[in-house]
């Protein structure tokens, strides 16, 4: 493999890892919970369909981060999951209609 082949593999997937789609599709669904509430987001659950957007949305709806250098690559990143969300669609609409949404915080009888 070229190095450059090497850099923009390693490029692509340091930015996959980020992506909401990729956090919330193709990891379990715990995972994708315990990332949210690692960064103390204020969302109860989010929806299958367009879950890399809701992801990144949640992001943002949590408490502040003091250094303020999340922001830019969430914003990025919800442009990047809507279009991921958009061709995955009929996968993520027979998941919420057979699962539900992905709860990030357990609550007794949910």
């Amino acid at each position: 493999m070229t190095l450059k082949m090497t850099a923009a593999l390693s490029i692509g997937l340091l930015v996959l890892s980020g992506c909401g789609t990729f956090n919330t599709v193709l990891r379990e669904d715990a995972t994708a919970a315990r990332e949210l509430r690692k960064q103390k987001t204020y969302c109860q659950s989010i929806p299958r369909v367009y879950s890399g957007v809701a992801f990144d949305f949640c992001l943002l709806h949590a408490a502040p981060d003091p250094t303020g250098i999340l922001v830019p690559f969430v914003l990025l990143d919800i442009t990047v999951s809507g279009i991921v969300d958009t061709v995955i669609l009929p996968y993520t609409v027979y998941r919420q209609a057979t699962d539900g949404n992905i709860s990030i915080y357990w609550r007794p009888g949910a």
